[in-house]
């Protein structure tokens, strides 16, 4: 099975975030996962560890609707620290949105590699890290 080893959540769903953890498991995807409930909560992770590639995801899963910091609020300055990380991390947006607007928006921020309709599965998640390790 092809796995990263670290992979980021970060979605205030508690219902989806239990179904992602069961499917990381089930699928054995990563060997470790960072779940953060806002942007906010992630971005200060990225800061305090932005030179320790080890403690830095592979793999981001970012929902767009949270509170404090939303998606675009996280990619905003997500995209400003991406020059100071030693490692390549791969973002995907995972939300409910339907708005092609959304998925417009997200076609035009280069650190974001694609957008994926809620609810993710199984072969979906295997599928995401797949195209990871095949890059």
């Amino acid at each position: 099975m092809i796995k990263v080893n670290k992979l980021c959540v970060i979605d205030d769903d508690e219902i989806y975030t239990f179904t992602v953890k069961r499917l990381i498991k089930q699928t054995g995807a990563a060997e470790e996962t960072l779940f953060f409930e806002n942007g906010q909560m992630a971005i200060d992770h990225f800061v305090n560890y932005q030179h320790q590639p080890d403690m830095l995801p592979e793999v981001i899963l970012l929902d767009l609707n949270m509170p404090v910091l939303d998606g675009w609020q996280f990619l905003d300055q997500f995209t400003q620290l991406v020059p100071a990380f030693d490692k390549s991390i791969t973002v995907y947006i995972v939300s409910s949105s339907i708005d092609e607007a959304d998925y417009i928006r997200a076609k035009a921020i280069r650190e974001v590699s694609d957008f994926i309709v809620k609810p993710v599965n199984a072969d979906t998640l295997r599928n995401l890290v797949g195209r990871l390790n095949a890059a």
